[in-house]
């Protein structure tokens, strides 16, 4: 998923830098990178979705 843009012509290179920046921030590149930077055991996986659901669950159950 490589992402890259294209200077315009009579672009600055400041101007070109913070649209590729935007680029990146959106296709979420660096999410993922820094997610597969470390090994998580898939049973950490699970129990952190779990918490996940149980706040979720008790946030909606507050809000009715």
């Amino acid at each position: 998923m490589p992402v890259g843009i294209k200077v315009r012509d009579n672009e600055s290179i400041d101007r070109a830098l913070r649209r590729f920046k935007r680029a990146v921030n959106r296709s979420r590149v660096l999410r993922l990178y820094r997610e597969n930077m470390a090994f998580v055991k898939p049973s950490e996986t699970r129990r952190e979705q779990r918490e996940e659901r149980l706040r979720q669950s008790r946030k909606y159950s507050r809000s009715r």
